[in-house]
């Protein structure tokens, strides 16, 4: 079916849209996570790192990486006709953080992306969403010749409460990023439901 359109004789329908945030380090995935499942070309905003932005660029751990997200990546999942899931990537550099408010406003819930190499870099996004109580789950990317940890080591690590979800995954595979935006969903439903019930209790 063509999005948009509904069936013969019918109106068309206005789908809800639901607003998911790709958040995480520098090199964490997010750009490769919204490629990966986005039924559009995704909207990337990329520019070549450059020796202007060596000195607060830190590479570390991922020496191979060559470009950078300076506003943010964008994607469409059409989950029904009345139902519609936008992914927006936010910039994983500190001078482009001010974004990130904008992008915020309105979203459903987030992705954490996480890797195990700059573990470090997920502090900061972990802290955002808490603070801003916008339900969020951990994804650990599990990139090809990293150290592979037990998901109670990495929740340890980054402090995370017990409810916050954490799932191990392939930013890469589409079947992979999927099942992690069900667990955004359902966690951000579950959030819901919990701050429902404790107003009318």
């Amino acid at each position: 079916m063509i999005f948009g359109r509904s069936e013969r004789g019918k109106p068309p329908v206005e789908p809800v849209t639901l607003k998911i945030l790709v958040a995480g380090g520098f090199g964490a995935g997010k750009t490769t996570l919204v490629g990966a499942v986005s039924e559009i070309r995704p909207l990337r905003t990329e520019e070549l790192l450059t020796e202007a932005g060596r000195p607060v660029d830190d590479i570390r751990g991922v020496e191979g990486k060559n470009t950078t997200t300076v506003a943010m990546d964008f994607g469409r999942i059409t989950l029904r006709e009345d139902l519609v899931l936008y992914l927006f990537g936010t910039p994983g550099q500190d001078r482009f953080w001010f974004l990130w408010d904008e992008l915020a406003t309105g979203a459903l819930g987030a992705v954490v992306l996480a890797d195990t190499r700059r573990l470090e870099d997920s502090f900061a996004a972990v802290d955002y969403f808490e603070r801003r109580s916008i339900p969020f789950l951990v994804g650990v990317n599990c990139f090809d010749g990293a150290a592979r940890y037990p998901s109670e080591s990495v929740r340890a690590a980054l402090d995370l409460d017990p409810n916050v979800p954490l799932v191990l995954c392939d930013a890469r595979n589409r079947e992979s990023v999927k099942e992690v935006l069900i667990g955004v969903v359902q966690h951000a439903m579950a959030y819901a439901a919990d701050r429902r019930a404790a107003v009318t209790t």
